[in-house]
């Protein structure tokens, strides 16, 4: 990101976004996660998640995994869960690549 120091590398990470037609761009096959009661990107009652919102934008071939806490994975980064999280992500590179 071309930061020489850690602060100016962090303040140019708050600017990034897939806002802008930066996320209809992306053309390749993409997986896209989502913890149900994640607690940094869940919405606000008003608008659907990050990962929801993120999803419907991408333009090209997309899949969606939803993680819940009935499989112990609805936290954010699905901790709890990661074998199952791994798991599901490895069978969904096995049928994509």
């Amino acid at each position: 990101m071309g930061a020489a120091t850690d602060r100016e590398f962090l303040a140019k990470y708050l600017t990034y976004t897939l806002d802008g037609g930066v996320a209809e761009r992306i053309k390749c096959r993409a997986l896209v996660c989502e913890a149900t009661d994640d607690l940094f990107f869940n919405g606000d009652g008003e608008t659907q998640p990050e990962p929801r919102r993120l999803h419907e934008r991408l333009t090209g071939p997309k899949t969606l995994l939803s993680f819940t806490a009935e499989e112990g994975a609805a936290a954010h980064c699905h901790v709890g869960a990661q074998r199952l999280v791994t798991a599901r992500v490895f069978d969904w590179l096995d049928e994509t690549l």
